[in-house]
């Protein structure tokens, strides 16, 4: 049985990495908190050390690298810890381990001007936080050009362990009854973290290398997204109401014209991308069981 270590195993990619894979694959599931409940191992990846102790005791054949500071107002407002975690967290994953790395990346590498983008398109980050995972992208290819760059674009699950899901958010508010303002003029094809997952997995199977793309089936507003929602748990899309990005005033520029193309994956992997609806009423459906 192969072994696979993951870092940043508990948010959503990292989740749904266990549900599907855990029977085919032994997993070393490590972290910088572990959730109540959960099993893995505490780890920082801004302590090399600490990192290189891990990989010596695990000897995994694949390390799939999912930690990073995500939030990109947090990014923008502490640079220099988001360089510590996404460029400073990937030397040490280099350094330390010599197998085959995966690197869950993102569509802020380009700056929403002419979206959807392929993997050949020029990247432009527009925010500290897309600017430092290009980085860690580059770090990593000139590591070796047979890792993986796997970029997508607003993951999204049901998961009580992470504060970023956009899904937790939508439903909490609209079940409490509140009022929310979610944007119109930003565009992207959302991807249900279980449907990246499998990508993961059949990556690893063919052993794909170099910068891939991943998104779903649909491309849509931030406020089109959040009405599916709604529709999908039978709540009141009336309280979600549009705004525009600049009205948000937010600390970083987000790209507005995004989303990924995937036509070279659905190729290689022979698979389609699922619909919203799909993985909106797979996900609900879970929930009420």
């Amino acid at each position: 049985m192969r072994s696979i270590l993951i870092t940043g195993a508990f948010g959503q990619v990292g989740s749904a990495l266990s549900r599907i894979m855990y029977q085919e694959y032994e997993l070393t599931l490590t972290d910088r908190t572990i959730p109540p409940g959960g099993k893995g191992i505490c780890l920082d990846i801004r302590n090399a050390l600490a990192l290189g102790e891990v990989i010596k005791a695990v000897q995994p054949d694949v390390i799939i690298h999912l930690a990073a500071m995500t939030s990109v107002d947090g990014c923008e407002l502490e640079p220099e810890c988001a360089a510590e975690v996404n460029i400073a967290g990937m030397k040490h994953v280099c350094s330390e381990y010599s197998g085959h790395i995966i690197y869950l990346s993102t569509d802020y590498v380009f700056n929403g001007e002419n979206g959807p983008y392929s993997e050949t398109d020029p990247t432009d980050p527009i925010n500290v936080y897309g600017a430092t995972k290009l980085a860690g992208e580059r770090i990593l290819l000139e590591n070796n050009p047979d890792h993986l760059v796997l970029r997508s674009n607003v993951v999204y699950d049901y998961n009580p362990n992470t504060q970023a899901s956009f899904l937790n958010w939508v439903i909490k508010s609209l079940k409490n009854k509140q009022e929310i303002q979610v944007v119109h003029d930003q565009i992207n094809n959302p991807t249900w973290a279980e449907s990246l997952a499998r990508v993961i997995e059949l990556c690893i199977e063919k052993e794909i290398c170099g910068v891939v793309h991943w998104g779903d089936a649909d491309y849509m507003n931030r406020l089109d997204f959040a009405v599916k929602i709604s529709n999908a748990f039978d709540l009141n899309a009336d309280l979600i109401k549009p705004i525009t990005t600049e009205e948000l005033n937010q600390s970083a520029q987000r790209p507005l014209n995004s989303g990924l193309k995937t036509d070279y994956l659905k190729s290689r992997l022979g698979i389609t991308p699922p619909a919203v609806e799909e993985c909106l009423v797979t996900i609900r459906d879970r929930i009420l069981q």
